[in-house]
């Protein structure tokens, strides 16, 4: 039985409980990993965009191991955000073919561009989970998983909403803490809807 947004927001502060510290200290090193780029970014934009898409894709899959092995209480180190690039050339094909696909669609309209980027939401999950999958069966096992799930999705996402002005709010601050709080729950998303019956390695 799929379980509801909140259900799965108190769970992931029953999981933060104590442990606030060191999910805030790997989100700070992530981040801080993603400064210099935006630094590039903002003296040569072509420059900086261009290593942006570089970099970016195996950085986020590590924060997802990182986030993943907090989440079912496994050792979870900060070197967890680097183990994205053991992995470069299946992330980066992946984050390219669903960037791809997402642009695509919102050529026609915002709308399936939207449900695109919902559909393919969980495939760095997937990738985490399994290693060696080829980029597009990520894809679409992450379009299969979402299926009957996209607006329960946006939903938890509205949730969110107001907790990421208060942040702003903060000068950026909040952050430091709702970025842990949405990512311990979006794992427990990816995990509650997840088809029971794959087989699913663990990270």
């Amino acid at each position: 039985m799929i379980t509801e947004n909140t259900e799965l927001m108190k769970m992931a502060r029953k999981s933060l409980e104590g442990r606030w510290g060191q999910f805030i200290t790997a989100t700070l090193v992530y981040f801080a990993l993603l400064i210099p780029v935006q630094i590039i970014a903002a003296i040569n934009p072509v420059a900086g965009n261009l290593i942006s898409l570089a970099i970016s894709a195996p950085l986020a899959l590590g924060f997802i191991i990182f986030s993943l092995n907090f989440t079912r209480k496994k050792e979870a180190k900060i070197e967890n955000l680097l183990q994205g690039f053991n992995n470069y050339k299946r992330i980066f094909l992946t984050y390219l073919l669903m960037l791809i696909n997402i642009l695509l669609r919102m050529l026609l309209l915002i709308i399936p561009g939207l449900i695109a980027a919902f559909s393919y939401s969980m495939a760095f999950y997937i990738v985490a989970d399994n290693p060696e999958i080829d980029p597009k069966d990520a894809l679409t096992k992450s379009k299969k998983m979402m299926m009957g799930h996209k607006w329960k999705f946006f939903d938890l996402g509205l949730r969110f909403f107001g907790w990421t002005l208060l942040a702003i709010l903060t000068l950026g601050i909040g952050f430091i803490w709702l970025i842990p709080y949405m990512q311990v729950t979006l794992v427990n998303f990816y995990e509650d809807i997840k088809d029971k019956n794959t087989k699913i390695e663990s990270v």
